[in-house]
């Protein structure tokens, strides 16, 4: 059985991730900051959890070497642990981009350094020439920066950047690297940004929410589930000569 592990995968995109990899066939280890939401994902799914701060090395590490001890190697690693907030360009505050940086950016480099460090030595997955895959969950702000994001749109956009510079240098190792940019996904964290994003421009939250639909060219919201199934691919066999690219999932909203 192939394995994955997916950061961030208590709640939303994550867990939407870790249950579509587990669909596919995947033993997932299902991680999070809030080691109990991991727990509850995990169970229903009948896969392993461990509570994981991707800002600390030290707590990758540890992870890294449960997996690589219990399973022998890991196949495909999601970085998809991510945060948010919103402020205008002007009264950002340093604490505001400092955490959006810190586990935007410095948490996927951890993330993807510290499993890849380990990947490159591991025998190539079964019947297939890559030893294994990375993915980071980016965003469609890491493409065109949106008001209210600066410092969420510099975090991501230093996400792609981090992808496609490691996609070359693993190369050689036949680990791919590839990034997924979600556009506007109903979430926990899409709720707190509407509320946030109505009080800034002075509208009502529902006329938020309309314009993200209106942005988008086929209609609706974007789900959690839509990011899976691209990911699904990028995980999947008929993705392995794909690397260094972001796949935008977005219905429309920005086409490169």
């Amino acid at each position: 059985m192939p394995n994955a592990l997916v950061t961030g995968a208590g709640t939303g995109i994550g867990k939407a991730i870790a249950e579509r990899l587990a669909q596919d066939g995947f033993k997932v280890w299902v991680t999070d900051l809030d080691g109990d939401r991991a727990k509850k994902v995990a169970e229903a799914l009948g896969m392993p959890s461990m509570a994981l701060d991707v800002t600390r090395r030290d707590q990758l590490e540890e992870a890294r070497d449960r997996v690589f001890a219990e399973d022998g190697r890991l196949d495909v690693l999601v970085a998809n642990a991510g945060v948010s907030t919103m402020n205008r360009f002007l009264d950002l505050t340093e604490e505001e981009w400092d955490f959006n940086l810190t586990v935007n950016a410095k948490g996927t480099f951890l993330t993807l350094q510290t499993f890849g460090r380990r990947m490159v030595d591991q025998p190539p997955i079964p019947g297939r020439e890559v030893r294994g895959k990375l993915i980071a969950i980016a965003s469609m702000a890491a493409r065109q920066a949106a008001p209210l994001l600066a410092h969420y749109s510099a975090s991501k956009f230093a996400v792609l950047g981090l992808v496609q510079a490691a996609a070359k240098e693993l190369a050689p190792y036949r680990i791919t690297v590839n990034a997924v940019n979600p556009g506007f996904v109903r979430t926990s964290m899409q709720e707190r940004e509407v509320a946030w994003e109505s009080r800034l421009r002075g509208i009502p939250p529902e006329e938020v929410v309309a314009d993200y639909i209106r942005q988008t060219p086929l209609g609706r919201l974007e789900l959690p589930e839509d990011v899976a199934k691209a990911v699904s691919f990028l995980a999947g066999p008929d993705s392995d000569f794909i690397t260094g690219e972001a796949l935008e999932v977005n219905g429309g909203a920005w086409i490169f």
